[in-house]
């Protein structure tokens, strides 16, 4: 058995420090004015892809390490330069995911490649799971998929809403009830190859934070796609739906196996937020001087970032736990995932608000990036599975008991 260690290898280091430098001198720079203008940042995203940020390449390498740090490190680095700009890279990687998930072998070379594109011809992935009406119960979707035997095409009509880079990206994967009457046993995840008929976008959506990310509705009305695009294949979707019917336990379901997959990689992104304020907070309490000295001789202020490092860490050792576990095929028995994304998201909101806190009025006014942080904070705690569905899954987890 190998002796156990956190120290990070030399590659580990050498990606968190390329990737400091790039948040530092590329995205925050530019991150207020992103903020400001709420549309997707195209030039971050062809320099992004220019020096191998933005691709396939760097999804793989990541993903290739063994102790599933890499893309952690990755990805809170890119989120403390700025969660929005961040989120405008990575929001593909969610459509990746379900690909990989969910598809078969053929499907992930055909598609995933697809999602990416090059330098000069950049292309987005989109995942379309939340509906109007179904946002935590993922169970009662809506959109329904059906089966036409005569030309070998599903046909999709739904809305689906929340969806980051809906209706610009050229690779959706929507998620659709083929079976309504098994709930989310009775789902399937589909391919909706760019330029596809029926597809369009609806309501794009004024933020409150990670504004630079496209978010969206996205809307299919008859909308028709091969049978090639059902990922799995309808072979294994067949198979599964008769085990259901037959009172069998399915396999993963086509939602949750892509979100129990990117909740570290989720939770990875608020601890990079969390670390940017509470680093500018400490900076800022060492020079702030009030009556007579530094406000960080007062325990007040002192006390405060204490707990903020304390869970700043505390939450990093929850995500790189969850995702070397991920990595090595390890279950997560007690919600492992789940205590990460829950966790870290907490803790990125509870500390840009005590950096606000300490630099006081200029905390509050946007010449400051702790609010922007504050508001980029908030979504990390709905998003991918709200704090309270975290919980409910930890508590089933740990209890075997179906808790509502």
């Amino acid at each position: 058995m190998s002796d156990f260690s956190l120290e990070l290898n030399d590659d580990q280091i050498t990606l968190r420090d390329w990737l400091h430098g790039f948040a530092l001198n590329e995205m925050r720079p530019i991150a207020a004015e992103w903020d400001e203008r709420e549309e997707t940042p195209w030039p971050f995203i062809e320099e992004a892809a220019r020096i191998g940020v933005y691709g396939l390449d760097f999804l793989m390498s990541n993903f290739a390490d063994k102790t599933g740090l890499s893309t952690m490190i990755a990805l809170e680095e890119l989120a403390w330069g700025d969660a929005g700009l961040c989120m405008a890279l990575m929001g593909t990687t969610l459509g990746v995911a379900a690909i990989v998930a969910n598809g078969t072998p053929e499907q992930q070379m055909e598609w995933v490649p697809q999602c990416f594109g090059a330098p000069g011809d950049l292309k987005l992935a989109a995942f379309g799971v939340s509906e109007p009406d179904a946002g935590s119960d993922v169970s009662s979707l809506r959109t329904r998929a059906i089966y036409d035997e005569k030309t070998d095409e599903w046909v999709l009509n739904g809305t689906k809403t929340w969806i980051t880079n809906g209706g610009i990206a050229n690779v959706h994967v929507i998620v659709a009830s083929v079976d309504p009457s098994l709930g989310s046993r009775g789902q399937a995840s589909f391919i909706v190859p760019e330029g596809t008929p029926g597809l369009r976008m609806g309501q794009k959506f004024k933020k409150m934070g990670i504004r630079a990310s496209h978010t969206a509705e996205v809307i299919l009305e008859d909308c028709r796609v091969p049978g090639r695009c059902l990922l799995g294949g309808k072979e294994k979707l067949d198979e599964k739906l008769a085990r259901v019917r037959e009172g069998k336990k399915a396999s993963s379901q086509a939602a949750m196996a892509t979100f129990e997959a990117t909740r570290p990689a989720v939770g990875a992104q608020a601890l990079g937020i969390a670390r940017a304020a509470y680093e500018y907070a400490l900076d800022y309490a060492k020079e702030r001087q009030q009556f007579g000295r530094a406000i960080i001789e007062n325990q007040a202020i002192a006390f405060k970032l204490a707990d903020m490092k304390t869970s700043i860490d505390a939450a990093r050792l929850l995500v790189w736990r969850a995702s070397w576990m991920a990595a090595n095929r390890k279950p997560f028995t007690a919600g492992e995932g789940s205590m990460s994304k829950l966790f870290a998201g907490e803790t990125a909101v509870k500390v840009t608000e005590e950096a606000i806190q300490i630099l006081g009025g200029y905390g509050y006014v946007r010449d400051y990036p702790v609010e922007r942080w504050h508001r980029d904070s908030k979504i990390y705690t709905i998003f991918e599975g709200t704090s309270e569905i975290q919980r409910l899954i930890i508590a089933r987890a740990i209890s075997g008991v179906q808790i509502r």
